[in-house]
């Protein structure tokens, strides 16, 4: 199993990127020309690094992280998705031409995909039926019935014939779940009102904070799809798209409420941002303030070094590392090693 490793996350605007021996030294600016040394880490502690708008990194940092498959992602300010470099491309050739065969193959592809959005749901499902169980006086009926869908959709998406069915599923419980999703805010509700899931932009502060925790989570699964050499932009389940990662955004699915709404849930509730830290646009578009994204990526990074038992393989492991092991389950199930891939349920 391969060691945990950290993101390095650049929210700073006069940041700037260097290699210093074995190290990765992050030097700030001001504005009368002088530097200083911010942060300084192992280079064998780092495999990902993604900057909120394009900050400076010097050729040979670069040319390190190209040659030792540290990906170095772009992002805009709000967590929107620029570019990303790496250097050449490793893995099994095998492999890719294997996944390929199964993404023109949709009976092949269905047997992934029915499997991932099954978690999806149960996972969904899992986070209402805990809010339940720890707030009984808040739960509302629709809730108590938004959970009952849910169970019984899982019987649907197991017996699904094509995958147009299957994502017409899939469209219905994340719905049902975003309906009652505002339900689980126990503090700040007036300031946080969620009556709907909006993206390209979102249109008040609870989507802009999972629309930035969704982004940062598909560079996390995306790295580890090119790690264990699957392609991340071949999917099963969403269909391909240039410059989509569609790969990524189905293994993405089995996290989204794990991983994703439970750290923007806890940000929210714990009142570690507040609604002074959203710009709100005349176009409707909200944005969310440096110190609420330094907040969300904090517990983020915090959230990933916890330890559960990892429901297939029965083994301890850091939350962060489930998307490595996710990947490598596929990998496994692409090659024929398994006869079925797991997906990543709660227990």
């Amino acid at each position: 199993m391969r060691k945990h490793l950290n993101t390095l996350y650049i929210t700073t605007d006069n940041a700037y990127l260097r290699k210093e021996q074995n190290t990765f030294v992050v030097e700030l600016s001001s504005d009368e020309g002088n530097t200083k040394k911010a942060f300084q880490a192992p280079i064998h502690s780092i495999e990902n690094i993604v900057c909120f708008g394009f900050k400076p990194l010097t050729p040979q940092l670069m040319s390190f992280c190209a040659e030792n498959n540290i990906g170095i992602s772009y992002l805009t300010e709000t967590g929107k998705f620029l570019a990303r470099v790496y250097g050449e491309q490793k893995g099994n050739v095998l492999l890719r031409k294997s996944q390929y065969a199964i993404a023109d193959d949709e009976k092949e592809s269905l047997k992934i995909a029915r499997n991932i959005i099954a978690a999806k749901v149960y996972n969904s499902k899992n986070l209402l039926q805990r809010h339940q169980r720890n707030h009984p006086e808040n739960c509302s009926e629709k809730l108590i019935n938004a959970i009952q869908i849910l169970g019984n959709r899982l019987k649907n998406i197991k017996t699904v014939n094509c995958l147009s069915e299957l994502r017409g599923y899939e469209g219905e419980c994340a719905n049902v779940y975003f309906e009652v999703f505002s339900d689980l805010l126990t503090s700040q509700k007036d300031d946080f009102k969620f009556e709907k899931r909006s993206k390209r932009p979102p249109l008040d502060p609870t989507n802009a904070l999972l629309s930035f925790v969704y982004a940062i989570l598909a560079i996390d699964i995306r790295s580890a799809l090119e790690t264990v050499g699957l392609d991340p932009q071949v999917g099963f389940l969403h269909q391909i798209r240039p410059g989509r990662p569609s790969l990524a955004l189905d293994i993405m699915e089995e996290f989204r409420a794990y991983l994703g709404d439970r750290t923007i849930l806890n940000l929210i509730n714990l009142k570690q941002v507040s609604i002074k830290d959203f710009e709100f646009r005349e176009s409707g578009e909200v944005r969310i303030s440096e110190n609420a994204r330094k907040e969300l990526l904090t517990s983020y990074q915090k959230r990933k070094q916890e330890e559960i038992t990892h429901p297939f393989l029965g083994e301890k492991v850091t939350i962060g590392l489930l998307p490595h092991i996710q990947a490598q389950l596929l990998a496994r199930y692409i090659r024929g090693d398994i006869i079925e891939y797991p997906p990543f349920y709660i227990k």
